[in-house]
């Protein structure tokens, strides 16, 4: 049986709640917010959050659909499920590379003008963001955050 910490059983030393992980993931909500309205005014009002789960970084332009499941974190068939979605969207397409018999992901046209959106709307957050706290400050953080996620990334012994 576990007892639950209260904020009070934590040592003084660390910063108390919200700790940094709910504080990203505010930020990363209001980012994920601003890009699908950035998206929909646009044109693309078909186009769904849970798309993001495809249309995120790095884009599956020529990536196979089970590789996809893999660096997603989902199950090849709910990857599956959301490209057949954005297929009929027409946001890409699945077909075999010359030679090959196995289908990949492509981003068509349509699907290059939405992520022209997303890069439109990063790029006005970054340089509003930066207004905000100061360049310094925010190239200290996107340096920083380049950095955790670059560790994050690396194989861990569990």
């Amino acid at each position: 049986m576990s007892i639950p910490l209260s904020p009070d059983s934590i040592p003084d030393a660390l910063p108390g709640p919200p700790f940094f992980g709910a504080l990203l993931r505010v930020v990363w909500q209001h980012v994920r917010d601003r890009m699908l309205q950035a998206i929909h005014e646009a044109g693309f009002v078909d186009f769904q959050e849970t798309h993001f789960a495809v249309f995120s970084f790095p884009l599956p332009d020529g990536m196979r659909p089970s590789e996809l499941a893999r660096q997603k974190r989902m199950s090849r068939q709910a990857v599956n499920y959301l490209l057949s979605q954005l297929e009929d969207l027409g946001y890409v397409e699945r077909r075999a590379a010359d030679g090959s018999d196995r289908r990949l992901v492509y981003l068509t046209p349509r699907g290059h003008e939405v992520v022209a959106a997303i890069f439109g709307c990063l790029r006005q957050l970054h340089e509003q963001w930066s207004k905000e706290v100061g360049k310094e400050r925010f190239d200290d953080f996107v340096d920083v955050l380049k950095q955790l996620s670059t560790k994050a990334q690396e194989p861990t012994n569990r």
